[in-house]
């Protein structure tokens, strides 16, 4: 059968209704009215397939003789290669550290411990990683990911530390789901920690924490306040306890006979629950804020239900310090120092007390039953040297002993 049958002169003088071929496959098709519709047919395995290719001279996108001719080569050349005309030929999907990223951030929905956590895993990825969005997870090398760090890598070691750990679990990610064959360049041990530069080391796990000396100032300052911001920070410093556990707090965690604040598995950072010891100022602050709320939340921001934010406890603390670069979380730092330093306490009531793991399972249970009470002691004692001040005056106060 020969192609090229057909011209635009003879084409232009067709108006009987019917099918005309251009050879090859390639028909026009003429019906009442006027109307003329480029098609292509083949066979296969003895099954007739039609193509349309568009119309010839209408619409807004008039398919000529020429560009019918050339729609029908590239169908003739799917054939030839054994590929399918009406499926169109795709690139590969070329997969993103974006596109990985979206994924990961998706799977891990259901394991996310608290929205917090799940809003600093999204705000780390999608902010500080967005130099690497665009690059296909495969291709990504190690002078990608430490670009991608160097602007944190000295102002915010922290933030820098945990956005190369959540670089990597990114990409192995994409290495589990075989979009990546390559090892992982967000590696810190023997890959990044060779080209990494170095940096200060960092005081007190790289939060400014207040002297411990000037708590008794602090604690003052903040009584004057009656913002239930400054009660939250104010309990949060005699407990030592991390914002995320205090902003969560409800009356039901307090056992005021006991004396004690039970804090649930799923708002701890070990996933374990953990009582905390309360001291009288402490319980004191309780019983003040019961007289205010307005739901089951103790440090409650407004009449929405929502427990106070960071932003407030920060701002109250900025106000309340002599040193204004101090810092929420530096005020287990604080008491971790003083309880060193002011104390014959053994370490790891102290670290009991920040809900530290110390030694094994077995010392851990062996231990678990005059813990609190040591505990308590010391927390009492830190109650002490920080109310103790509320006049304003500097205290210094003996040596406490276990």
């Amino acid at each position: 059968m020969g192609r090229h049958k057909l011209s635009e002169s003879n084409l232009r003088k067709l108006d009987k209704p019917g099918i005309y071929s251009d050879g090859d496959g390639l028909f026009i098709r003429i019906r009442k009215g006027g109307s003329r519709q480029w098609f292509f047919i083949f066979k296969r395995h003895g099954q007739r397939t039609e193509i349309g290719l568009g119309g010839y001279g209408q619409g807004t996108a008039p398919v000529s003789l020429a560009l019918a001719r050339e729609k029908a080569d590239a169908i003739r050349a799917k054939l030839a290669r054994g590929d399918d005309p009406k499926t169109e030929r795709k690139p590969a999907r070329v997969v993103t550290f974006a596109d990985c990223m979206e994924s990961l951030l998706e799977a891990k929905a259901a394991d996310w411990t608290n929205d917090k956590h799940r809003a600093q895993w999204e705000m780390t990825l999608r902010e500080y990683a967005k130099p690497l969005h665009p690059l296909p997870i495969a291709g990504i090398v190690i002078g990608d990911v430490k670009e991608c760090l160097l602007p944190h890598w000295q102002k915010r070691p922290e933030t820098a530390d945990r956005l190369r750990s959540r670089i990597q679990a990114v990409i192995d990610y994409g290495i589990a789901h075989g979009w990546r064959t390559a090892g992982n360049p967000a590696r810190w041990k023997g890959l990044l920690d060779k080209v990494m530069p170095a940096r200060k080391k960092l005081q007190r796990g790289h939060h400014a924490a207040l002297a411990y000396a000037e708590a008794a100032k602090m604690m003052a300052k903040l009584r004057e306040s009656s913002g239930t911001a400054a009660r939250a920070v104010e309990f949060i410093t005699l407990t030592a306890a991390r914002t995320g556990e205090v902003r969560g707090a409800t009356f039901a965690e307090i056992d005021v006979d006991a004396k004690t604040w039970t804090v649930p598995g799923e708002r701890m950072k070990a996933g374990k629950e953990h009582v905390v010891p309360l001291s009288d100022r402490a319980l004191a602050i309780v019983e003040a804020m019961r007289q205010r709320a307005t739901g089951d939340l103790i440090f409650g921001g407004g009449v929405d239900g929502r427990p106070i934010s960071d932003t407030a406890m920060t701002k109250a603390l900025r106000l309340a310090s002599p040193d204004k670069t101090a810092t929420l979380h530096g005020l287990r730092s604080m008491f971790r120092d003083w309880a060193g330093e002011e104390t014959d306490y053994p370490r790891e009531i102290a670290e009991w007390s920040l809900a530290h793991h110390v030694g094994n399972a077995v010392e851990r249970a062996y231990r678990r039953g005059d813990a609190l009470d040591k505990r308590r002691k010391l927390m009492d004692a830190w109650a002490d040297y920080c109310v103790a001040g509320s006049s304003g005056s500097v205290v210094a106060m003996r040596r406490v002993s276990a």
